[in-house]
């Protein structure tokens, strides 16, 4: 009886901790849901709507850039986000920022997801430089919220 108990316990330990398994339909659900809201965000940003952006953003979002230095250094910039959505506010209407993202790679479950985009930048059909975003996004129950971007940026070797 004594066994019978422990293993009881187990298992419903096991079922209830576990991670809840994610079926390929849900999986790809998440994944659109992710891709929709990042496509969001540069919808945003390409208009210059920033009240657009702030509603696929986390209030907490952090925003890094891995630069490399003169000195040959890679290390991390941080940019407070309200920065980038004021520069993003206050561009000059005849300067047209383009970020095309060339792929998507998307990591999803019910709650987290990481999405890699490559991407190439444009400043008045002009290329300024290219790089990946990665971006963290979580579900708060209603939809998808960007709560981290990290960024490259190179002006060679991109493909263009």
């Amino acid at each position: 009886m004594h066994k019978l108990l422990i293993l009881v316990t187990l298992l419903i330990s096991y079922t209830t901790f576990s991670q809840k398994d994610v079926s390929k339909e849900n999986k790809n659900k998440y994944e659109n849901e992710v891709k929709q809201t990042i496509l969001e965000f540069f919808e945003g940003f390409h208009a210059g709507d920033t009240a657009k952006m702030k509603t696929t953003i986390d209030e907490n979002i952090a925003v890094q850039t891995i630069v490399r230095t003169k000195e040959g250094e890679v290390k991390t910039v941080k940019t407070e986000v309200e920065k980038i959505l004021t520069a993003i506010q206050n561009r000059p209407e005849e300067q047209k920022w383009d970020e095309r993202l060339l792929a998507f790679k998307i990591d999803a479950d019910s709650a987290i997801a990481n999405a890699w985009t490559p991407y190439e930048f444009y400043v008045n059909d002009n290329f300024s430089h290219c790089g990946v975003n990665v971006f963290q996004l979580f579900n708060d129950g209603k939809r998808w919220k960007i709560i981290a971007i990290a960024d490259t940026r190179f002006k060679e070797g991109c493909k263009q």
